[in-house]
């Protein structure tokens, strides 16, 4: 049997608010395993946020256990947190967090250069990594020259490019028009069949559809965990 590469078991998280201790994950239990893409829903305060700032190793939980690839994370120290979120997690967010006044080829080489790794290295798979999402001529445009769909895909092409295990994605279509959402979960779908390991958070249920896998919070617990057919477009359209 394939061993998950997101086990968490009774996980906790609490915050303290004065007096009060509010509960955002209540004793979560959960194995991902390699190649899923998963999509994470729920209102607002229902734990799904926490969950992925856990899962991405942002913030450390209050009890229970997570385990990425078979190591324990919830021990680690800050600079070890770190070192798993650079090298182990690519990230994708809703407002894309582009540097604004450096290319989309310099934005894609900054995880590697946090990482250590070379000039020429650096540069060689930055381009790789943007041809793959289709966006291997506009390596030298700045994001304001680029529309809200290539900056995601820029975003993305940064997510790829330190090769993770895992792509946590909140809210990747958020800030985009239904087409260009469309766009990204093609984009998203063919890295999910390429075998890369992706969870989405989203509250959008046309976006879940895509996701062979839907689960839901509530009130810091899991509700509803159900495997679906996904949607899946024609292969030749995947990086149109």
């Amino acid at each position: 049997m394939t061993d998950p590469i997101i086990r968490v078991t009774d996980l906790v998280k609490e915050y303290r608010m004065g007096d009060t201790v509010v509960r955002a994950l209540a004793g979560v239990s959960l194995d991902i395993l390699p190649g899923e893409m998963v999509a994470v829903m729920g209102p607002s305060g229902s734990g799904k946020s926490t969950f992925m700032n856990v899962v991405g190793c942002l913030d450390r939980p209050s009890g229970g256990h997570y385990a990425l690839a078979g190591e324990s994370v919830e021990s680690m120290d800050g600079d070890q947190l770190a070192a798993i979120r650079n090298r182990r997690i690519g990230f994708v967010f809703q407002q894309f967090n582009l540097l604004p006044r450096i290319s989309a080829l310099e934005n894609v080489e900054l995880p590697m250069v946090y990482a250590g790794v070379k000039p020429a290295e650096r540069r060689t798979r930055a381009l790789e990594a943007l041809s793959r999402v289709g966006l291997g001529e506009r390596g030298l445009h700045t994001p304001s020259e680029l529309s809200g769909g290539q900056q995601q895909r820029v975003a993305i092409a940064r997510a790829l490019v330190n090769r993770p295990q895992l792509i946590l994605a909140d809210e990747p279509t958020g800030a985009l028009d239904s087409q260009t959402s469309e766009d990204i979960m093609r984009l998203l779908t063919a890295l999910n069949e390429q075998g890369m390991t992706i969870v989405i958070v989203t509250h959008e249920q046309d976006i879940s559809a895509w996701a062979s896998r839907r689960i839901v919070f509530r009130d810091g617990r899991i509700i509803e965990d159900i495997r679906q057919q996904p949607v899946r477009p024609a292969p030749a359209e995947a990086l149109a």
